[in-house]
Parts: structure tokens; sequence; C-alpha cells
């Protein structure tokens, strides 16, 4: 007996990262906004980040760099997030925990270079002679493969292209042939072809074509015919990192037989291949073909940084390409790693006097009820009124990464009860099952002075 299965519909995965939210500083004139841009409190750290912004936007801001000091929980990570947004589009944000560099098998200088440079990016802007126009007929013309006489090859094609003004015929040697079989091109197939870069792309069916040969339009991808001449210049806009093209460049020149046997590896970048690039990204600038776009390195838990690294670094800031660099630490004063000299946040003086400091404070009440308000909405809860307040209540005894922390559980009990809202009981339990830091050192200590005294 023949069955039939319903197949359930694929779902697209989604995951709502902690800083999903974020849009920018929530600036206005310079003055921080109580609520914008998913910023909520942190007012004058957000005003002196706005600041930092408009210096580097000046170019103001070479040989200096940025430390987030504040306790746990205070929003550092999301503020570095925000000076890159506010920054501009495309401009990279490359986060980094201290430990990183030490668990990495290459060395700390390396590592240290390429996440520099993959947030330095750079927009190219290239105008290139291309042919455009909807496919009218094709001609791939083949002979046998030498080594299977069998096989059929292509060797040569005449293609036909038009748009709504002209028409062109156009003859092509065996590397454009062979794009145009690979990627299954066919009459009625919209398609853009790179004399100079010796590329073929198919950007889709053309709509004109499947409405006359009364194809199915909702089966495939339509477009319109391109309007113009066949053959025109056209603008190409995209956006790459340093590292990004030093990867390019050095995959072009790899031919170790490792690479050939076992693909790839992590290997570090000569340096005269990144100068070379840099120099080629310089004159493109000059030339107004490239934009730069200084991006931003937030390195988390600086504390654990060593005094190698540190010295690494503050060379780094003074190079003229240099991304802007945003420490972020919770500590006072404490060793710097690899001495036995203490200073303020584990970070050398020298370093330090170059460094503009912005300190986090611990939010309000009411600040932390419209964090777990806009941290419910991005994660599509409902809340109620009294579970919201328990929350903030909690968040102000306890953390609000806490509160924070309880919303999916509390979502979870809420679904187990077949419920719409997340009441105050449902958080209540979540807060049972799931204790703070201090309960949870409060009842070891306890069990610890009943098993060991």
């Amino acid at each position: 007996m023949t069955e039939i299965y319903e197949v359930s519909e694929l779902k697209e995965w989604e995951r709502v990262s902690a800083h999903s939210h974020i849009q920018g500083l929530g600036l206005k004139n310079g003055k921080a906004l109580p609520e914008a841009d998913g910023m909520i409190g942190q007012e004058e750290a957000r005003e002196a980040a706005g600041i930092v912004v408009k210096l580097v936007k000046e170019g103001k801001f070479a040989g200096r760099s940025i430390l987030l000091a504040g306790p746990p929980g205070t929003g550092k990570t999301a503020l570095a997030l925000a000076v890159a947004k506010e920054l501009g589009k495309d401009v990279p944000f490359v986060p980094v925990t201290a430990s990183e560099i030490y668990s990495m098998e290459m060395k700390k200088t390396e590592f240290l270079t390429q996440t520099l440079r993959k947030a330095i990016g750079v927009r190219i802007t290239e105008v290139r002679k291309v042919y455009e126009g909807i496919v009218k007929n094709i001609d791939i013309k083949t002979e046998p493969y030498p080594y299977n006489p069998y096989q059929q090859i292509p060797v040569s094609a005449t293609v036909t292209i038009a748009t709504d003004k002209e028409e062109k015929k156009l003859s092509m040697d065996q590397e454009f042939a062979l794009q145009f079989t690979q990627q299954g091109i066919s009459e009625g197939d919209v398609v853009q072809i790179d004399a100079d870069g010796g590329r073929v792309i198919k950007i889709g069916k053309g709509r004109d074509y499947a409405k006359k040969e009364k194809l199915d339009l909702s089966a495939a991808k339509f477009v319109p015919t391109p309007t113009g001449e066949v053959f025109k210049n056209k603008e190409f806009v995209y956006t790459l990192s340093l590292h990004q093209m030093d990867m390019i460049h050095a995959k072009q020149s790899s031919g170790d037989i490792f690479s050939l046997f076992f693909g790839e590896r992590e290997k570090e970048i000569d340096s005269e291949l990144r100068k070379a690039i840099d120099e080629n990204v310089r004159k493109m600038v000059k030339e107004g073909k490239a934009e730069m776009l200084p991006g931003v390195v937030f390195i988390d838990e600086c504390s654990l940084l060593d005094i190698e690294t540190f010295a690494f670094l503050n060379r780094a800031m003074e190079q003229d390409l240099a991304p802007i660099i945003i420490f972020a630490t919770n500590r006072g004063v404490t060793e710097i790693r690899g001495t036995t000299i203490k200073a303020p946040h584990g970070m050398p003086l020298d370093l330090l006097d170059r460094i503009l400091i912005i300190n986090t404070k611990p939010y309000s009440g009411e600040a932390i009820r419209k964090i777990i308000e806009e941290r419910a909405k991005t994660e599509k809860i409902n809340l109620e009124e009294k579970a919201l307040e328990f929350l903030t209540k909690l968040g102000e005894e306890t953390s609000l990464r806490h509160s924070i922390q309880l919303l999916a559980p509390a979502k979870e009990i809420a679904k187990s009860g077949k419920k719409e809202k997340i009441t105050e009981k449902d958080v209540k339990r979540a807060a049972k099952l799931f204790v703070d830091v201090r309960q949870s050192v409060n009842y070891l200590s306890e069990i610890e002075n009943r098993m060991l005294k």
C-alpha cells in the first residue's frame, strides 16, 4: 500500500545574539537620548563615544585608542559595536578576547596583525566594460576531448544578445564557452559578460521571454530585459578587508606541495606581500578607485594581555593604516602580565597615556526595566507587567545579565503551561531553578563548612 507523508516546511534558522538590537549610539545633536538605536542609559559614556566618532571622521584620532572601564554587564561591548555602526555602512567590527591570542597556533604578532587588518575595509569602485542583454540565440561548437574521444567539450561560442534598444552578435573563445555550458545558459537568459575579466554572469531568465513562452513565473527568478546599449560601462562597488586581500594574493602565490595534497593551511603571510598590497591600496585611493574604511577592533579582558602584546599594539596604533582599537576591562589596579609590576587596569603607563578612558556605570532601576523590555521585544517574548517588575527588582538585587538570562527559561516554562504571556509565577520558577552567583556561592560555602570543618 502506498503512503503519503506531509513534509513540514523548513523554517529559516534564526539566532538572536546579545547585541542584535544595537543600531548606533542613539545621539541627537551630540546629546544622548534616554532610549534610541537600541541603546538605553549610559548617557555620559555614549556622548563621549560620540565625540570619538566625530574625531575619527575628521581624521583627528590617529595614534590614540579607547578604554572602556566598568563593571560586568554595563554595556561595554554594546558601546564598541555602536561606535562601529555610527562610523557608517560596511565598517568592520572585529571583537576578540585577550585569551584568544594565547590559544592560537600561530605567533601572537601574526594573529594581532591579521586581526588589525580584518578591521580595515577597502570599498572598491570599478567601472568595467560589459556586454549585457537577453540571449536571443546561442551556438556552442564542440569537439572530442583529447583523452576521451567519446566526450565532447566546448571550444567556441557564438551568442546573440539584445536589449530593448539594440542587438549584437558575439564570437567567443573556449573560456567563455565553458562558462556558458557550466552555468546552463540558454535562450531567454539575461547575462552579463565582462570581456576584460573573462567572466560570464547569469542574472536570471528574462520576464518578457517567459511571458512569450508562457513559462511559470513562480518557478524561477525572472528579471526585466536590460535597457540601453548592449556594450556599456557599468559600475561595480564591493568591500574587502585588507586581510581578505592578503589571503587572495597569498593563495595566488602559494604553490607548495602541502597545499596541493592537503588543501590550504593556516600560515603566516609574508610582510613584503602586505607592503605591496598596502601600496596598491594607497594608489587606488589616490586615483579615486577606492575608499578606506577604518573599522573597530574590540579587545575584551584586556588585563589578560601581556607586556609584549601591549608593546606591539602601542606601535600598531601609530601606523597610517590602523583601525580604532577599543579595550575593555573590569579590573582596577592589577599586575601587568609578563612582569611583576602592578598598574591601573593591568596596562603599561606609556600606553595608558595615549588612551581616552570612558567609564560605564551600573544601570538604574528604570534603565534595567527598559533594557529587559527591549530584550524581550528582540527575542519575541511577551511579559506580563508583574513579571517585568519582578525581573527589574531581581536585576537591581543581583545583576542585569542574570535577569536577561532568565527570559528564555521563563518562556519555556510558560510554553509548557500553554500560556502565551510569561507571568510572575513563571519568572519566579525560573529564578528558583537557575540561581544567581551569590546564591550559588552561599550554598557551596555552607556545604563546605559542613564537610571540611
